[in-house]
């Protein structure tokens, strides 16, 4: 035996024996290296084996699979995915035209279900998002569209998510970001708008003035049973209007003051003078004119039968 193994012959089969050993050794290193997969923390691998999937995703960390078509490995990510919905040409309720877009948030909760369900999760979520985007703001009105934002919000998730659950992808929010409206529609609502803030403003006004006017009545009550505090309320006045450097003051005196000076002085009392009322005149005679008639006034008499004649 060993001088078999020390002949040419034996050297050369050893040779070949070491030659093919480490060729086998090379091959299963290549199987083992091309079997080793790495999947990241956000990441889920989901395994087929013969074209069936295997039961458990697998990950994170480093995955070892049987190679050469036996084993293939999806990797599906779990992060929360950002989705611009393209802009929706919208007939509301009230039959105004609006183009509308929005942004959706969602994320893949169960890697099997998104992997074998659903050839594209991420194309079927874009059109899903859109179809019902335009199903639900056609039925609210262009004033609902624009105030209640939150409620069209939260039921785009609700309907979005339920299409989308049998996917195992979870929707966690929908916003709608732009509503462009017509030109004419624009100035149509300025107008609104303009006429609605006129109308406050009146509104403001005249209840200002009922209330002056209401707490004037008030105070015009108590001036009346206290008249001093019109006096009061004078002499304020004029303190204002001095206060403001004018050259020329005009100051409205009562009688009553004058009347309480003139106590104070011990004099009588001012009195207003009335107009003088001419007397009514007698009727003239009917058989003289008024300026016939001719007044003489009485003169001694002369005499004893009180006449005098002149020669």
């Amino acid at each position: 035996m060993s001088a078999f193994a020390h002949s040419p012959e034996g050297l050369l089969t050893v040779e070949f024996g070491l030659i093919a050993l480490g060729l086998i050794v090379v091959l299963i290193l290549v199987a083992f290296l091309s079997g080793v997969r790495v999947v990241q923390e956000y990441e889920r691998g989901i395994v087929f084996r013969f074209g069936r999937v295997l039961s458990k995703p697998k990950g994170p960390g480093l995955i070892l699979i049987i190679p050469y078509g036996v084993d293939r490995m999806v990797k599906v990510n779990l992060q929360t995915v950002t989705m611009n919905v393209p802009p929706q040409d919208v007939i509301t309720r009230d039959n105004v035209t609006v183009r509308v877009d929005a942004v959706i948030y969602f994320q893949v909760v169960d890697p099997t279900r998104a992997t074998i369900a659903i050839q594209n999760y991420l194309l079927g979520t874009s059109q899903v998002a859109q179809t019902t985007l335009r199903a639900i703001l056609g039925k609210v009105d262009l004033d609902g569209l624009l105030g209640q934002r939150e409620q069209i919000n939260d039921e785009l998730a609700r309907v979005i998510d339920e299409l989308t659950e049998p996917w195992g992808v979870k929707v966690s929010l929908v916003e709608i970001r732009n509503v462009d409206l017509p030109e004419s529609m624009q100035r149509a609502m300025a107008r609104q708008a303009e006429a609605e803030r006129e109308r406050r403003a009146r509104v403001i006004s005249a209840d200002g003035e009922f209330q002056a006017s209401q707490k004037l009545s008030d105070a015009a009550a108590i001036m009346a049973v206290n008249p001093q505090a019109l006096q009061l309320r004078f002499l304020q006045t004029v303190q204002e209007v001095a206060a403001e450097r004018n050259s020329t003051l005009v100051m409205p005196i009562p009688v009553e003051l004058l009347n309480f000076f003139e106590r104070m002085g011990g004099g009588a009392p001012a009195r207003t003078t009335s107009p003088q009322v001419e007397p009514p005149r007698e009727p003239a005679s009917p058989y003289l004119p008024d300026t016939a008639r001719i007044e003489t006034p009485a003169t001694p008499l002369d005499g004893a039968d009180g006449m005098s004649t002149e020669g």
